[in-house]
């Protein structure tokens, strides 16, 4: 049988390889005691994560009663926080090996998130991860951010050709995929708010140990095919 060559696969960020939710709850939470009101819960935090930061201040302003006109000052502040808030960010276990993996069998990585694109890249740095990644497109990359597939269609194109597999965890990841025609490879360990049945995928998992199989799996599959 004929070995599959080198895919191109894309990464979301936020709740697939990193737990970036008690930062993003610490940042809110020293904008919100500023505006006099009650701090997110860590479930509260992770529901308002995927749509990117504009989405995530807006349900936090409708969450504690302010007003809209507080969005643009505290998106401001909220994202000049956020270019440097690592300490509480930990990559999911299994992520560092699989991504390495990855990276010496030739496949070429991206990363496609709705955080901004220089909280991303500032990340990806202090992680050490940013060598791993060709191609990195953030929620303000584009005119449009993800469910539209256009953002997503921009990470592939810069890495090439190949094969294309995308890794997400929400069902915006989900929708994504989905609108793009790239096959879907679902961590249900991430942000989703509702069950993994309900998703669109073409396998789920909740170890990383197990995605360089499921990634050879479907390349076999397609190469069959």
């Amino acid at each position: 049988m004929t070995r599959p060559g080198p895919a191109r696969i894309v990464f979301d960020l936020d709740g697939t390889l990193v737990d970036s939710a008690p930062d993003i709850q610490h940042i809110a939470n020293l904008l919100l005691a500023r505006e006099g009101c009650a701090p997110l819960s860590a479930e509260e935090t992770r529901s308002f994560i995927g749509h990117g930061a504009a989405v995530f201040i807006a349900q936090l302003c409708d969450a504690r009663d302010l007003p809209k006109s507080r969005q643009p000052q505290l998106l401001t502040d909220f994202v000049v926080r956020y270019n440097t808030a690592h300490g509480r960010t930990t990559p999911y276990p299994g992520v560092r090996k699989a991504i390495l993996r990855f990276h010496e069998a030739g496949h070429r990585l991206g990363i496609c998130t709705n955080k901004p694109l220089g909280p991303a890249r500032s990340l990806l740095r202090y992680l050490e991860f940013d060598r791993f990644f060709d191609a990195v497109v953030g929620g303000d990359s584009l005119a449009v951010r993800k469910p539209a597939p256009a953002p997503l269609n921009a990470a592939f194109n810069a890495l090439g050709q190949g094969p294309m597999i995308y890794v997400g965890d929400s069902e915006v990841d989900a929708e994504t995929a989905a609108r793009a025609g790239v096959p879907f490879l679902l961590f249900t360990g991430g942000y989703r708010k509702g069950p993994v049945e309900a998703m669109p995928h073409h396998a789920a998992f909740d170890d990383f140990g197990d995605l360089p199989q499921l990634v050879a799996a479907l390349l076999r599959g397609r190469a069959a095919s």
